[in-house]
């Protein structure tokens, strides 16, 4: 026992010597460790004396084009958002010209330059309330879709909103085929005849709801913003009706007559196939029921398929 004393006592000294050299090491930040790269100062904000001034940007850049659109106008106003003219939104352009026109110099919105993140947060310096409020984590900043991804401003196309297309629709209709090719079918007929837009509906910018819709949270809330006679509430409900429109329309258009996505009878079908009409092809009746199937359309006697409001509307009838 006594021997295990001798032994551990000088032990005793040495570890706390070491917890305190521990601990002191722990305290300094080492060179080039991210603790340190943390406390680096920020850097340094633009001066005046690194503004050119728009005039000697048109000394090599032809913005003929530019002069007279919404941002030429803006920035003669002398605002605090356009006091500098073009290095309002491309920077202080000192280094620029210094450089004979260097490109990493200043900041440049085609392709090599500023990531689609980056120049729209340029805008978004700007553009940051109404329809831009929701712009940050929308579907499209998502998807690496900027501002300038549909915006031209130096030489837009279109005689509103600088897009680099005469019209929305074209302009929507490099991305979303899909839907465009639709409408030359049965469809909104507004649409083709342009008395109403893609941003009619949708909310280009960003929205609260996942198809980027203007009204409500629901896609229901926004067909009855124009279809209001649809709106309800009834005595008696249809329940894909009240859920989703779009359970039984195809709202950018349709091969069949009122954008239904299948053709009367079979598109009741697909919900209702119980045997009681006969209502599909399957049933043992079939040669009897093929002119109920074919030739007649389950809205021919249910008229009020929307809802009703009739006592006696239960089935949809009147």
């Amino acid at each position: 026992m006594g021997r295990f004393k001798r032994t551990l006592g000088p032990a005793v000294p040495i570890a706390v010597a070491l917890a305190v050299w521990l601990i002191a090491m722990a305290t300094v930040p080492a060179q080039g460790t991210p603790a340190a790269v943390s406390q680096a100062a920020p850097a340094a904000p633009a001066q005046a004396g690194d503004y050119v001034g728009e005039d000697t940007c048109l000394t090599c850049h032809d913005t003929q084009s530019y002069k007279g659109t919404a941002h030429a106008r803006k920035a003669n106003t002398k605002t605090p958002a356009a006091t500098h003219g073009c290095e309002s939104c491309h920077g202080p352009g000192k280094a620029h010209v210094d450089g004979g026109g260097d490109k990493t110099q200043i900041k440049t919105f085609k392709a090599g330059g500023l990531s689609p993140q980056e120049a729209s947060e340029v805008c978004a310096t700007c553009h940051n309330r109404g329809e831009h409020l929701l712009w940050a984590g929308s579907q499209h900043d998502r998807r690496n879709v900027s501002c300038v991804t549909c915006h031209n401003i130096h030489d837009s196309k279109s005689l509103k909103a600088q897009l680099k297309t005469e019209t929305q629709g074209q302009l929507c209709a490099q991305c979303h085929r899909d839907k465009v090719a639709k409408l030359d079918r049965s469809g909104h007929m507004p649409v083709r005849e342009g008395k109403i837009e893609c941003n009619t509906c949708h909310n280009v910018h960003g929205s609260q709801n996942v198809r980027l819709l203007r009204a409500g949270n629901s896609i229901g809330e926004s067909c009855q913003s124009c279809h209001q006679e649809k709106r309800g509430p009834f005595l008696w409900e249809h329940a894909p009706v009240r859920e989703n429109c779009t359970t039984c329309h195809d709202p950018h258009g349709s091969a069949n007559e009122r954008m239904l996505v299948a053709k009367q009878p079979f598109l009741c079908q697909r919900c209702h196939n119980h045997t009681r009409h006969p209502s599909t092809i399957y049933d043992k009746t079939v040669v009897e029921s093929v002119n109920r199937l074919y030739g007649r359309s389950c809205v021919n006697c249910h008229a009020n398929i929307h809802g009703s409001n009739h006592p006696s509307g239960m089935t949809f009838l009147r």
